[in-house]
């Protein structure tokens, strides 16, 4: 593709989202849904982040790869992200695993995913792709990244977070030199390096790629017919790369996008029930940690026409309220209190019952006189009346899903197995 003077470099470009895991650490969240459809922040989903990113980006050709139980996510792309116009030069294609190379060959890794897909890659007729994983949390404008790259002239231009140099042992982590050439990639080292003149601190991947397309087409199909390749981005290609290429790191807080609200970089990883519960409820702050009503940079999704919330009752012990909360369209809080909690779209909360810490997802119902605090409640579960979570360790280890902070998931699947038991 031939660049026009002046042209944005994100207009040359596409967006490559890798949104097929599972996300197993998330439990049964995950059973039903990909970890990139999981919900998120009262009205989107977690592949909605990187999608906005790339939109907000100037980025108008994305793919997104999906493997695992990828019905929700489709449908969600198609309802929330069908505004794409081939006229306009815009297109956003979804890319299941459909063994469009070997019959008995579904996507054997992540660069596997790309290497299956090079010709549709190649009919967008771009000069660079953008690598995204879809399962993480954070604003980002990929035309700094992508202006890094090409000023380099680098193979590959690598995200990175900055973070304390112990904490780093979790991450594949980036020895660079005082340029941010990569000079060595280490995943989960014990004694992490150390940034040139921060020696307190890490680049650790955030799994964001920036590659021009001929150079990456090549590496692909070589590394398809290596015997010997898991065909993974983060093991195969990225270290060949380091060793024989340019391979240069881009430190996420260059291109973070912050309303001014936030005092640091803002990323998350919501793998983990615990981290999912953390980050939905810390949105819930005086002045969150993500700043979701910054206008300049939407987080676009799926926008449903309900009605307002609503917010019924008025005497005392039966008063609808929510208190440092966010509640989301078509939620009617009916008599019950709501603390430091966050409903999605359609939730019902009944006289007498109170919610505290609670990530509440679409269409639950919450029935009276039921306590809840510190929980997970997932989507169209149905909490009968009186049910007490987080008050009684034992008790909510015996029906529901603890984690080892505290934090409870509750599904129908294991209210339906209690009321069995219980009669």
């Amino acid at each position: 593709m031939k660049a026009r003077p002046n042209q944005r470099l994100s207009s040359q470009a596409m967006a490559f989202v890798l949104a097929g895991g599972r996300g197993s650490r998330l439990k049964e969240l995950t059973d039903r849904r990909a970890k990139p459809a999981v919900y998120f922040g009262g009205k989107t989903r977690i592949i909605d982040f990187a999608l906005s990113n790339a939109l907000n980006s100037g980025i108008r050709k994305m793919a997104i790869a999906t493997q695992y139980k990828a019905h929700s996510l489709i449908r969600h792309m198609q309802r929330g992200w069908g505004f794409f116009r081939a006229e306009r030069n815009e297109y956003l294609d979804i890319l299941p695993a459909s063994q469009r190379v070997n019959e008995s060959k579904w996507y054997m890794g992540t660069a596997d995913a790309v290497t299956q897909n090079i010709d549709i890659v190649d009919d967008y007729k771009v000069k660079y792709v953008i690598i995204l994983a879809g399962d993480h949390v954070y604003k980002m404008d990929y035309e700094i990244m992508l202006a890094q790259h090409a000023a380099t002239g680098a193979d590959v231009t690598i995200g990175c977070l900055t973070v304390p140099r112990m904490e780093a042992t979790a991450f594949g982590v980036m020895h660079v030199d005082a340029n941010m050439r990569i000079t060595h990639f280490l995943e989960k080292p014990a004694d992490p390096p150390g940034i040139p003149g921060d020696p307190d601190n890490a680049l650790a991947s955030m799994g964001i790629y920036v590659f021009n397309w001929d150079f990456l087409r090549d590496l692909l199909i070589r590394d398809a017919e290596d015997p010997n390749s898991s065909h993974d981005f983060g093991n195969d290609i990225i270290p060949q790369i380091v060793k024989h290429g340019k391979a240069v790191a881009h430190q996420f807080a260059d291109s973070c996008v912050t309303s001014g609200l936030e005092d640091e970089p803002y990323w998350r990883d919501v793998g983990t029930i615990d981290a999912f519960w953390q980050a939905n409820i810390d949105l819930t702050d005086f002045v969150p940690k993500l700043d979701l009503y910054d206008n300049s940079w939407p987080i676009w999704t799926y926008a449903e026409i309900v009605p307002p919330a609503k917010f019924i009752h008025d005497t005392a012990g039966r008063r609808g309220t929510a208190i440092s909360s966010l509640v989301a369209g078509d939620c009617i809080v009916s008599g019950s209190e709501v603390r430091n909690s966050l409903l999605f779209t359609g939730c019902r909360t009944h006289s007498f019952s109170s919610l505290e810490y609670v990530v509440a997802l679409p269409q639950v119902t919450v029935n009276r006189k039921a306590e809840l605090r510190n929980c997970v409640v997932d989507r169209g579960v149905i909490i009968p009346e009186g049910l007490v979570v987080g008050q009684d360790p034992e008790e909510d280890a015996r029906w529901f899903r603890r984690s080892e902070t505290g934090i409870v998931l509750i599904t129908q699947d294991m209210l339906d197995a209690r009321a069995r038991v219980l009669g």
